[in-house]
């Protein structure tokens, strides 16, 4: 199984791609999908931009699964508004190129990939480094996302047995969760 986890961001939008095969990880790819050549006051295009390339991850490494970061509010509404516009033009880009798309927390994924949520960027890049054998560390936003995608690899495995146990309902909580953030 290929999975795509995504980090969203308004400025830099990482992405992890990895592959599951039993318990085994192994890396794909991983990046950046940045709109810091636009001035701020051009929003709308920067979430093009977003979409755009999250469309293009898609068609060029065709994972059958994603998964998105869940923003919170923070001391900054206005930034927590920009980040939800980001997260939003992501999970929309996911869902037209016809991926399920689960939704953790960083706090989720820190507890998966570190196994404690209060783990800082450090500890995260050395993890995931570790986890996928990676020569080196990958970028912050890079490793987030494939924290995504590993955390999505281990709680896939019992979303998967909870949907065979109760028919679909494992793939309406993921369409539910991700209307919600709209």
């Amino acid at each position: 199984m290929r999975i795509l986890g995504i980090d969203p961001g308004l400025r830099t939008t990482g992405f992890g791609v990895i592959d599951v095969q039993g318990s085994a990880l192994s890396y794909v790819a991983s990046g950046t999908i940045t709109t810091n050549h636009l001035d701020k006051g051009q929003l709308p295009e920067r979430l093009k931009v977003l979409f755009d390339g999250i469309g293009e991850v898609v068609a060029r490494y065709q994972p059958v699964a994603a998964c998105v970061e869940i923003v919170f509010v923070n001391v900054n509404p206005q930034s927590t508004l920009l980040l939800g516009q980001a997260r939003g033009a992501c999970l929309t880009a996911l869902v037209s190129n016809g991926l399920p798309v689960a939704e953790y927390t960083a706090l989720q994924m820190k507890q998966a990939v570190v196994g404690h949520g209060r783990a800082q960027k450090n500890q995260v890049q050395e993890m995931v480094k570790r986890l996928l054998q990676l020569p080196g560390l990958p970028g912050p936003d890079a490793a987030d996302a494939l924290g995504m995608a590993i955390t999505h690899a281990h709680a896939g495995k019992s979303m998967a047995l909870i949907a065979q146990a109760g028919g679909n309902e494992g793939k309406g909580r993921s369409s539910y969760r991700a209307g919600r953030s709209r």
